[in-house]
């Protein structure tokens, strides 16, 4: 294992884990909170996390192994979200976090074996425009970001439609 790539799946276990420890401590109300931008539920958005780690894994490893990343635009990355978003609207707590857990090991544990060779490996992917990117940077970008990125959105979304008595 080299250095980096496990600074990576550090970074994203701490992510995972910040997020974990923030919907754990979420009420049954808190969790059905809808977002302001995609109206999706602070659960089915931990939830979503959870679900994107092994696809994010695998665009990564194509990465990894020199071969490009085609046919993944954003119009398929919001299909994915809202079919997503409908499937698991009433995901529960425990399921969410079980998932998350078990998802960002498996992705940790994938970043881990990866070598330097592979991390700075790039190929074409068509969500950025067929841009020659690493699999480190779609690491970064992506499943090492993911989790921090909602948390903060989700952290903001509960705290806006908290009562100001509970917000303070």
């Amino acid at each position: 294992m080299s250095q980096r790539s496990e600074a990576l799946a550090t970074r994203l276990e701490q992510g995972a884990s910040a997020l974990a420890t923030f919907a754990s401590a979420l009420t049954d109300t808190e969790w059905h909170i809808r977002t302001p931008k995609d109206g999706r539920k602070v659960g089915v958005v931990v939830h979503h996390v959870a679900t994107m780690y092994p696809l994010e894994i695998e665009l990564a490893l194509k990465l990894a192994g020199g071969e490009a990343v085609a046919g993944v635009t954003w119009d398929t990355v919001h299909t994915i979200n809202a079919r997503h978003a409908q499937e698991h609207d009433a995901t529960s707590k425990e399921a969410a976090l079980d998932l998350l857990r078990r998802n960002s090991a498996a992705a940790a544990a994938a970043i881990r074996a990866l070598s330097d060779e592979q991390l700075d490996r790039a190929a074409p992917v068509s969500l950025n425009a067929d841009a020659p990117l690493t699999c480190q940077f779609m690491l970064e970008d992506h499943a090492v970001r993911h989790s921090y990125h909602h948390l903060a959105v989700l952290r903001a979304t509960v705290t806006r439609r908290l009562p100001a008595a509970k917000a303070s």
